[in-house]
């Protein structure tokens, strides 16, 4: 979310950060956006209320795009319909492969030589919409799930706002 706020501040960036949403009040990057004067929502809990919170939020800020950053939850397959086509996630896998959680771990298990991170359009199917972009970070004797992560998540900060700029862009 940083990232994708960072890149905002460059004349031209074609999208702005209209608010920031979350499913916890205490989630350290809705205090960060309050102290960047970005508007935040923090949703009440059960799926279908959240949802429908966030929804009402997004819709009343004017948003067009939702661009999901660190949202750990799977969204309903109604939400989805809702915004069909506008909405995109960053995943930390070269998708299709490793779908789902454990992304690092499971590509040094499997004895990649590299990994990544892609972003994509959310469908209802996990990680399964069409892919936007990718980066690849080769996998290095040694690492960890840790060591591998932390190269992954400077290469999503490079590349999310770069795809999603292009995607808001078409």
């Amino acid at each position: 979310m940083r990232a994708l706020t960072e890149a905002t501040r460059e004349p031209a960036c074609p999208y702005e950060i209209a608010l920031v949403a979350s499913d916890k009040a205490d989630a350290p990057g809705l205090t960060w956006a309050h102290e960047q004067g970005i508007a935040t929502f923090a949703a009440p809990k059960g799926k279908a209320e959240r949802e429908a919170a966030i929804d009402a939020a997004l819709r009343s800020a004017g948003v067009e795009v939702i661009a999901l950053a660190g949202y750990m939850r799977l969204l309903s397959d109604e939400f989805v319909a809702r915004w069909r086509g506008r909405i995109v996630n960053i995943h930390p896998s070269l998708l299709p492969i490793y779908k789902g959680l454990e992304t690092h771990a499971r590509a040094i298990a499997a004895g990649d030589s590299e990994a990544g991170c892609s972003v994509h359009i959310v469908t209802e199917e996990l990680d399964g919409g069409e892919v936007l972009g990718q980066a690849r970070v080769p996998i290095l004797p040694g690492d960890t799930p840790e060591s591998l992560a932390r190269r992954v998540l400077k290469e999503e900060h490079r590349l999310y706002p770069k795809v999603l700029a292009e995607f808001v862009m078409r």
